[in-house]
């Protein structure tokens, strides 16, 4: 697996995943009963962890500098 997330991408993708999750735990959010769908913000939190989004790859896409 290339690593094709770059720093940026990766600090949104960390940001937007404890959001996510935030609202799930609901930290300051309502109990709506689509809480659970929060848990969703594990996946982008995984991908900037790892540096590979499977999806990049699928449509060619990368966000990381090429190496030299």
């Amino acid at each position: 697996m290339t690593k094709n997330i770059g720093t940026i991408d990766r600090a949104v993708r960390i940001f937007g995943g404890l959001l996510c999750i935030a609202y799930a735990i609901p930290l300051g959010f309502p109990q709506t009963g689509w809480n659970w769908t929060g848990w969703i913000g594990v996946v982008p939190i995984v991908t900037a962890f790892v540096g590979f989004c499977p999806a990049y790859r699928i449509f060619g896409l990368s966000t990381s500098r090429p190496r030299r």
